[in-house]
């Protein structure tokens, strides 16, 4: 799959933070524009202390942390910040305004764009999660990490959810026709689609949360606009959590192992829930699910990320319009 475009070989996303931040820097105005996003440690040492800021400080078992940091040491490193400044940096040259970005677990930490945001004199900023299906697990946790230094000094303009942006599902769906048509064509026959979402707590969603509705409203989106039927399609979540406790269901094994009891030899996944390649797309997708397709006697394929999409850009720009 696609490498990271902005940190070469050796270098840290903190070269790429420097640059996004400059070019940020050097278009002051009274509105800006924040992108909230996870967050990602640069190696596999950095694990056990970007776990810290995942849990807030909660110790968790050691074989807990050690998974992780094998998880990263397989994947080499992990591009979700630098893909997330190169969304960044495609954004302020589209709204011409400035784009920031802030990290909730990494850094350039989101506390720290904030300060820059206030340097700036910004009278208002529009802030927008890059996990467009609305949860408290996510968004939640992002608008408090915002408001966590107390009163700010702007005006802030909270995007809850954009899960069903119409921009935002052509563009996943400009992703899934390419590669599915080329899936189907090299198995010799119509592949079932699995679009996937981040698993949560179960307890979140019994408890009134919008993600799990959210999420499978994305997928019937993209489906529709990829002019998939409804027969060519299912969903599952991934990448449930590993401290305890019920999460949301199915699993992507369980469907796999579904659609070979139906006689399918493959399944095409394509994960909604997140806008560019990281560790739940390169290790789960690309490496733990592939593993546990073959071992079913089955193929897996999947959609490229959004990671540098035009079309990505111009759905973050539609946004961004609407609160303007």
């Amino acid at each position: 799959m696609t490498t990271c475009p902005l940190a070469p070989a050796g270098h840290s996303c903190c070269y790429c933070a420097n640059r996004v931040s400059s070019f940020a820097a050097e278009a002051p105005g009274k509105t800006a524009v924040l992108l909230l996003a996870h967050g990602s440690p640069e190696n596999s040492d950095q694990v056990p202390e970007f776990l810290s800021y995942v849990t807030g400080g909660r110790p968790l078992p050691p074989a807990v942390v050690e998974e992780v940091r094998h998880r990263y040491s397989l994947i080499g490193f992990s591009p979700l910040p630098c893909w997330t400044l190169l969304q960044a940096d495609q954004l302020s040259q589209y709204l011409q305004m400035p784009v920031f970005v802030g990290m909730r677990n990494w850094k350039p930490f989101i506390g720290d764009a904030v300060k820059a945001i206030a340097a700036g004199h910004f009278e208002r900023v529009i802030a927008i999660c890059l996990a467009p299906q609305n949860s408290r697990t996510s968004v939640g946790l992002y608008r408090s990490a915002v408001t966590a230094g107390g009163s700010l000094p702007f005006a802030m303009d909270f995007v809850d959810e954009w899960h069903d942006q119409p921009l935002l599902a052509k563009a996943f769906a400009e992703k899934l026709r390419s590669g599915w048509e080329k899936a189907c064509a090299e198995n010799g026959a119509k592949l079932p689609v699995i679009f996937t979402a981040h698993s949560v707590p179960q307890r979140t969603i019994t408890d009134g949360d919008p993600y799990e509705r959210q999420a499978k409203e994305t997928a019937d989106l993209v489906a529709k606009q990829a002019g998939l039927a409804p027969e060519d399609w299912t969903f599952a979540f991934q990448s449930q959590g590993m401290s305890g406790g019920v999460w949301n269901g199915p699993t992507v094994e369980a469907t796999i192992t579904d659609s070979k009891s139906k006689g399918y030899r493959g399944v095409f996944l394509q994960p909604i829930g997140f806008l560019c390649d990281h560790v739940e797309v390169l290790y789960d997708i690309d490496i733990a699910f592939k593993q546990f397709a073959e071992k079913e006697g089955m193929h897996l394929w999947r959609a490229e990320s959004l990671n540098g999409s035009k079309t990505l850009t111009a759905a973050l720009a539609a946004v961004v319009d609407s609160r303007l």
